[in-house]
């Protein structure tokens, strides 16, 4: 294969003014939406970061879901905004319980935001979006969600559920750039940002995004907008519209169902037990007792696969199989499962990974 010429990358045109309002036109089609949507011109750790500058403040309290490291950043930044923050928090690499933050939110006299992540990419976890909005909606507080990892591989109702404030990347299951993300802002949330001490200027902002950028007419952004990335975010939107965002939705569901087929034909159970708790950007596989993680995930570098490690306080205990964008494909998921099965086996642990290929294959085949 020859190699990439990445003086290619130079000197590329400017994108162009008229576009920035369609392509955030086209985001809020995916979140299916009628609210704002206003661009970080950064990966979306910064995105998420600005979020929870812009609507923490002294006096506010929040109720924020942890089921990886992100939740528990995002906690750490409200309370360095001011905000009272208390914590519920799943079991290693597992979902939140919906009756948990049900259960919390009725021990609390007072709750003005709810915040959690929806599918998780480090530990390959499904928060209960309906139910969590559900809650958060029948308190009239705010809520805030985590979908970075999610669009594109879960369907996202963004208006149906009443979600208020919606982070996405492209570089999770719509395989584009990661230095620019987007945020989705509903009125309600404008309401209450604009309650907030405003530290403009600052990356942190969101205020400043809505009066540089929307109230100007959504024509220049403010700062100077990174060409290769806007250009790049155009390309992956545009392969999602040509394959179907319902399609590229449906190929990550199928990746994930073959993945977990393949996992128990191996006579290995999913780190999340349950399918419907279980994300379909990476299928979370159990290093076994008395295995070294680093072994195995060497092991199946040895055969051409990348088998990634497990994220935070699952470290060591899980292996992921990464199915995410362009990766949602039955030679990847089959080439992940039987490499694992094999790096097992090198390892001393009995497994079956002809039986793990036929029930990847009849996953795709739809037996």
């Amino acid at each position: 294969m020859s190699r990439f010429d990445f003086h290619l990358l130079l000197d590329p045109p400017r994108y162009p003014t008229d576009r920035f309002a369609p392509l955030a036109d086209r985001i809020k089609r995916l979140l299916a939406t009628q609210a704002d949507v206003v661009f970080v011109q950064a990966e979306a750790m910064l995105a998420l970061e600005a979020v929870a500058t812009s609507i923490a403040r002294p006096g506010l309290v929040a109720l924020n879901v942890v089921t990886s490291p992100y939740g528990t950043w995002f906690g750490t930044w409200l309370r360095r905004g001011g905000a009272t923050v208390h914590q519920v928090s799943a079991a290693p690499g597992q979902p939140i319980d919906a009756a948990d933050v049900s259960a919390c939110l009725d021990g609390l006299p007072q709750v003005d935001i709810v915040a959690a992540v929806h599918a998780e990419s480090s530990n390959g976890a499904l928060n209960p979006l309906a139910e969590l909005a559900a809650l958060a909606r029948s308190r009239g507080v705010l809520f805030v969600v985590d979908a970075v990892a999610s669009v594109g591989g879960h369907p996202i109702d963004f208006d149906v559920h009443g979600i208020d404030i919606a982070v996405m990347g492209a570089q999770k299951a719509l395989a584009g750039p990661a230095g620019v993300s987007a945020v989705a802002v509903s009125a309600r949330a404008w309401t209450h940002i604009a309650a907030a001490p405003d530290y403009a200027p600052s990356s942190l902002s969101l205020a400043e995004l809505k009066h540089g950028w929307i109230e100007r007419g959504r024509l220049a952004l403010p700062g100077t907008p990174a060409p290769l990335e806007f250009w790049a975010l155009e390309a992956a939107l545009d392969r999602v519209d040509a394959e179907g965002i319902e399609q590229v939705i449906a190929r990550h569901q199928q990746a994930a169902r073959a993945s977990r087929a393949g996992l128990r034909a191996l006579g290995i159970e999913p780190w999340i037990a349950h399918d419907a708790a279980a994300s379909a950007l990476v299928t979370s596989a159990p290093v076994p007792a008395g295995v070294d993680a680093n072994v195995l995930i060497a092991d199946a570098a040895r055969l051409g696969v990348e088998l990634m490690p497990g994220f935070g306080d699952i470290e060591g205990r899980i292996v992921r199989l990464n199915h995410t964008g362009m990766h949602a494909a039955f030679d990847t998921v089959l080439a992940n499962v039987t490499a694992y099965g094999a790096a097992l086996e090198r390892q001393g642990v009995s497994v079956d990974i002809g039986a793990a290929a036929r029930a990847v294959s009849d996953a795709y085949a739809g037996v």
